[in-house]
Formats: structure tokens, sequence, C-alpha cells
């Protein structure tokens, strides 16, 4: 990889755009150390997708803790690894948060998060994975996971409009936005060495970018 600057890189993206897929081929590309989000241990969730109003301020607390527990113990990253690669980013949780908390929950949790974001090192670059809520559906029921079946496309749909605007106004970290929609990058070596290409490629003083492959590549 020849971009010095990236060391840190967060994939983002909604439910079902395979952001797990991506990491860990980057990982295995770069040699770098990889983290995970564990969904299967929040014990909330399967009661959340049954029913999204219940229990949501008690799942996105789990989330909450747990992501800052993983990521806090790669503050210096750089002093053991040469590519720290996750498939979330510690901000995330703020869209689910604004999506499925009262406002009296909202309040709550924002207390929390800030005193516990300040303490974590930020991505050097995010790579938000953009696709439309249908292929998004699509990825979820194929792999079949059993807690994932109760998701609504409703509830895909808002994470999708959810992302889209946090993304829009997303300042903290250099940020490469890539429209997935028609990309397989599981499947096709063709689109993940392009996905690869296009990270490895970034300008390191970039503010965000964006790349629609049918766009740019004259579809």
């Amino acid at each position: 990889m020849d971009n010095p600057f990236a060391k840190y890189i967060s994939i983002e993206g909604v439910i079902g755009v395979g952001k797990t897929s991506l990491a860990k081929e980057l990982s295995t590309r770069l040699r770098s150390n990889l983290v995970l989000e564990t969904y299967e241990g929040n014990p909330f969730l399967r009661k959340f997708y049954e029913d999204p109003g219940s229990l949501a301020f008690q799942t996105q607390l789990f989330f909450l803790v747990s992501r800052y527990s993983q990521l806090k113990q790669f503050n210096s990253y750089n002093l053991f690894y040469d590519y720290l690669i996750t498939d979330y980013t510690f901000d995330k949780d703020d869209i689910f948060a604004q999506l499925t908390l009262s406002q009296d929950e909202y309040r709550i949790y924002q207390i929390i998060s800030q005193s516990l974001r300040e303490k974590l090192t930020a991505p050097d670059m995010v790579v938000y994975l953009q696709s439309d809520p249908d292929r998004l559906m699509k990825n979820i029921m194929s792999r079949n996971r059993p807690y994932e079946k109760l998701i609504s496309k409703r509830y895909i749909e808002d994470l999708h409009k959810a992302y889209n605007q946090f993304y829009a106004s997303y300042k903290k970290t250099p940020l490469l936005i890539i429209n997935v929609s028609t990309l397989d990058f599981v499947s096709n070596e063709d689109d993940f060495e392009l996905i690869y290409s296009l990270i490895c490629n970034r300008k390191h003083n970039a503010g965000v970018e964006y790349f629609n492959p049918e766009k740019d590549l004259g579809v």
C-alpha cells in the first residue's frame, strides 16, 4: 500500500453491505491487525429485531460499551502493527441511537458516548460502502443468520437513509464513499481489486471522495 497516511482504516455501511468481508480481505492483503464487531454477543439483539420499540436502549448501550472495549486496546496500534482494519467505527453508534432511542434515552446515551469517544484514536480513513436497500436485503437473507431473519425492509430503508444523512455531513476523518450496489467484491476478484486500488491510491490530504462505478467507468 503506497499511502503511508491511512494506517488505521475503518469500513462502514448498512447491515448486509459486506463490511466484514471487505475488512477481512483488506487485512489479509495488508497483513494488518483486524478488529471485527461482535454482534452475536449482544443478548438483547434478537428481541430488538422482533420488536424495535423494545430493548432499544439496552441494545444500544451494550454495543456502545462493547465497541469501546474493543477499540481502546488499539489506541497505540502503530507501535505493534503497520495497519489496523476495523469493520465499524465508534461513531456509527450515533446513527442507530438517533434512529431507535427516545429523546430522553438519547440524551443519556450522548453523555456516555461522548465521554468514551474522547479516549479513542480516530481512524485515518473511513470507507463508507453504500448500497441500495434491495441489494442489502438480498445480502442479509443470503447469509442466513437466524437473528437477522427478523430484520424488516423498512428498518433497512430507514438505516440506509440515516447512514446517507450521517456521512453527507461527516468531517471528522478523510472519507471515501464507494457505491457497491452493482459490485460483488466477495466473489468477484476484479471488483475487490477495484475497491482495493481506490483505498490504496487515495490522496492523504483528501476530505471526501465519492466513487460510483457505473458513472466513473462509463457504464
